[in-house]
């Protein structure tokens, strides 16, 4: 897995037996706020599929034992999907279901091209908002616009010139990294968009200067995927020993089987926990995460100042976990 951060941290800009999710198919995220509609991704609705339960007797019974059902999600952007996803998790977790009726609905953001967003991501990292704001600004009127972030133009780009809008070293070798894994057919915005959600993990960790949480943030909030866990994000790691009342921290690997219960909808159910630990820290209007006053991208950042703050303090109180930690 690549490097995040300059700093070699993350960077960057939630038990019983589950129940059986409900079947996608019939499944249509009504407009959230009216002035504001999400923008459905370009793709065709992601449906589930299930294969023929009747198995064929001469099969080897190791091939028998892998047909299993497929289900393929669709984005949280289709209408009357949140719905569906709020609903589920309201009878799928009754300790869940307070935080759902106290904390406003998550709030999605217009679709921007992969590529594009992948490029504001690297460009934020490690960076107050206004600072990020500032560079992004200048990048794009480099680029001549944010129709023309595009590969060929980043890669245009010598690092000398990305130096002189702000842009370190560093940072201008992880845009020509993600480039040039565009040029040359590794990744695509179409791909990104067709890809599961496993696949896309293992191919944006791939890229220098992403890592996990980056690659999850922008799975939620950019591609609107519903059920995306960020296990190693310290604050969804809080909120989970909270809600469940456990004694200690849970590892990121204790994570999947702790919020079974949340899948296919584990993306909505973060970001209730992230309210709910906001609302605990006591922390300002403005930096609590989903806060429909505030521009999703600053949300982000102070989800990731967060993020890099509590791995700092974390890996100080506990060498343990935070050598298991590093490079999340």
């Amino acid at each position: 897995m690549a490097e995040e951060s300059e700093s070699a941290s993350e960077p960057n800009p939630n038990t019983p037996t589950p129940t059986n999710p409900p079947s996608t198919d019939a499944i249509n995220v009504v407009p959230l706020q009216a002035h504001s509609p999400p923008t459905k991704l370009p793709s065709r609705p992601r449906k589930t599929r299930k294969l023929s339960n009747t198995i064929d007797p001469s099969l080897p019974k190791t091939q028998i034992s892998t047909i299993v059902p497929r289900i393929v999600s669709r984005s949280l952007s289709y209408e009357g999907e949140l719905e569906s996803a709020i609903n589920y998790l309201k009878s799928s977790d009754p300790l869940l279901s307070p935080l759902i009726e106290t904390y406003p609905l998550p709030t999605l953001e217009l679709f921007q091209p992969p590529f594009l967003a992948l490029t504001k991501s690297i460009l934020f990292q490690q960076l107050a908002y206004k600072a990020g704001s500032s560079i992004y600004t200048r990048f794009i009127s480099l680029c001549g616009g944010e129709s023309n972030v595009v590969p060929d133009m980043v890669l245009g780009l010598a690092p000398q010139q990305l130096r002189q809008i702000g842009v370190s070293a560093r940072k201008a070798s992880y845009l020509h990294d993600l480039a040039r894994k565009y040029q040359n057919g590794i990744l695509s915005d179409k791909s990104i968009v067709d890809m599961d959600d496993k696949s896309l993990f293992t191919m944006l960790t791939m890229v220098n200067g992403i890592g996990s949480w980056s690659v999850h943030m922008f799975m939620i909030f950019s591609l609107h995927r519903p059920d995306v866990l960020p296990i190693h994000d310290l604050g969804i790691r809080k909120g989970v020993r909270m809600l469940y009342g456990l004694e200690d921290l849970p590892r990121p690997s204790q994570m999947d089987q702790l919020c079974e219960k949340w899948k296919p909808y584990r993306s909505v159910a973060s970001w209730y926990i992230w309210r709910f630990v906001e609302a605990k820290g006591g922390n300002s209007k403005g930096n609590v995460v989903g806060n429909s006053d505030v521009s999703l991208q600053q949300q982000m950042l102070s989800m990731q100042q967060q993020q890099q703050q509590q791995q700092q303090h974390q890996q100080f109180l506990d060498p343990i976990n935070g050598i298991l930690d590093v490079g999340s």
